[in-house]
């Protein structure tokens, strides 16, 4: 959408002059700063407007809109993607954030929150979805409409079996029917590579120096790099494998030093939230697809152990985070780390 001189064209144009209204200056789910992307579900039938989504919304919440499926909700990236001038003015229709919220939003029960900037995948996941694919929170008079058409509770058998997965919620009603009961399974969304590349300044367990080695987490699952003798700046350069389950949690890295004749001492510990990198892989898609890119950041805060703020890029067609930690509960020490999303298709 733009001529030979690189202009946008008149649609991409109309597209940006919309963004930039106060209104989509925030997601239009959990009110992050500086949306990107946009949802939108441009349907044959005229029964109700509603059946134009039409928000801009950020990167995390770009990734469970994804998971939804395009029969719920399509994502493009406002500058990344060709949009159609059917796409453009289905936008334009809506008029943005505050209208389309007006719809989707007009009666949310006493009890559910909004989610926030900061929220847990799980927060935005349970609302985006009531939202958009159950419309729980609809004016009851186009709640009756839709539900009468059977619309709303169409949708394919995979997107199903993936939402109520990603949920945890192996018991939960899903369309009228019950989805079996998975006690005792567990069921994985892809694997994490870890390069463990150096440490740096590490602290002193021995007379002099330490003999270090790194320990990876994710729940019952462990993997451990080569023990290094005598050195408190070692490099490693080893990758490790980790499997992501549905319901992960942080991956817990610690540090201890090799000893021959008593238990092994701790040299400090830090945790990785991969959620931030999930969510922007799970965004993308296919990584295949795209030109080298950032397409995510795990900021520091004083709630993790982060020296600076963590990258997620698209390198050679993979989605790659380097991760420089601040070793915790201990005098002294740093990882450099980096990290690999793998989903299971790869």
């Amino acid at each position: 959408m733009g001529d030979r001189l690189g202009r946008p064209s008149s649609g991409k144009r109309r597209l940006r002059d919309l963004l930039y209204k106060s209104d989509n200056r925030t997601c239009a789910d959990c009110s992050a700063p500086d949306p990107k992307w946009a949802s939108l579900a441009v349907s044959s039938n005229s029964y109700t407007r509603s059946a134009n989504i039409g928000v801009f919304i950020c990167l995390k919440c770009c990734g469970v809109h994804r998971s939804l499926g395009t029969h719920v909700s399509k994502v493009l990236s406002v500058a990344l993607d060709d949009w159609s001038d059917d796409e453009v003015e289905a936008m334009v229709e809506v008029g943005g954030n505050s209208s389309a919220n007006s719809i989707y939003e007009a009666f949310i029960p006493e009890g559910i929150t909004k989610p926030g900037p900061n929220s847990s995948h799980e927060e935005r996941m349970k609302f985006i979805r009531s939202k958009y694919e159950l419309q729980e929170f609809l004016k009851p008079s186009l709640r009756i409409a839709q539900a009468s058409s059977g619309k709303s509770s169409l949708r394919s058998a995979s997107s199903r079996k993936f939402m109520d997965n990603f949920l945890g919620s192996h018991s939960q009603k899903v369309g009228g029917n019950d989805s079996p009961c998975l006690e005792g399974m567990v069921e994985y969304i892809g694997l994490v590579k870890i390069k463990v590349r150096r440490g740096k300044n590490l602290a002193v367990r021995d007379m002099l120096s330490s003999d270090p080695y790194v320990v990876l987490a994710l729940g019952p699952q462990t993997a451990q790099t080569h023990v290094i003798t005598s050195n408190l700046n070692p490099v490693w350069d080893e990758e490790l494998m980790l499997s992501v389950p549905m319901d992960f949690g942080p991956v817990k890295v610690k540090v201890f030093d090799h000893d021959t004749f008593s238990a092994d001492d701790i040299m400090g510990e830090a945790e990785i939230d991969i959620q931030p990198l999930i969510t922007s892989a799970m965004a993308f898609g296919n990584a295949e697809m795209f030109a080298d890119m950032q397409i995510g950041k795990w900021l520091k805060s004083h709630d993790n152990a982060l020296l600076e703020d963590s990258i997620i890029n698209i390198v050679g067609g993979k989605v790659k985070q380097a991760v420089q930690l601040k070793l915790q509960n201990v005098e002294s020490g740093e990882l450099d780390l980096e990290v690999e999303w793998l989903p299971l298709d790869q």
